[in-house]
């Protein structure tokens, strides 16, 4: 027998207002805020960082502060323990070497989780911020140095899962 768990986004600006105020004379362009999101279920909050993988906290207790919107995607009848093998087969996916700044962040974890859970997407104007932001000509002259801050993909890991710690052991 399954419960119904809502799923929540949970929505953070990492540039806590300064993207709004200074986004229109650094890239030319204006954006509302510097997108970092979580999805909240089975009473707690799941994140991708580039410095642990995915992780996991209660919610709104994660490093980045207070959530500026929680966005309702509705209910999921998945069972946790299902939820939990699906984050440790994507867990190679966003491993923290893996993270990369423009195309493998937060939001697109999010975003599969999501998908999985509801079947909903997280909103487009979270997902298409890196294009959004580097579609003006100061945006793809940025593009280089936000490549150069994505940490290094060759960083050893010692093989190690960093979802291991929810994977629940076999009796």
């Amino acid at each position: 027998h399954t419960h119904k768990m809502e799923v929540y986004v949970y929505v953070y600006d990492l540039s806590m207002g300064m993207a709004r105020l200074f986004s229109q004379s650094i890239i030319g362009k204006q954006l509302d805020g510097i997108w970092h999101t979580s999805i909240v279920v089975y009473g707690k909050e799941y994140f991708f960082g580039g410095a642990g993988g995915i992780e996991s906290t209660d919610p709104s207790r994660s490093p980045y502060g207070t959530p500026i919107q929680k966005i309702n995607l509705g209910a999921t009848h998945i069972p946790k323990e299902i939820f939990y093998d699906f984050l440790n087969e994507i867990s190679v996916k966003y491993a923290a070497e893996k993270y990369h700044l423009l195309k493998n962040n937060c939001n697109n974890f999010s975003e599969e989780v999501a998908q999985f859970l509801t079947g909903k997407s997280i909103p487009k104007y979270i997902t298409n911020l890196p294009e959004e932001a580097l579609s003006t000509p100061r945006g793809q002259a940025l593009r280089s140095y936000i490549e150069s801050m994505t940490p290094n993909p060759h960083r050893a890991n010692n093989g190690a899962n960093p979802f291991q710690a929810f994977v629940q052991p076999q009796p």
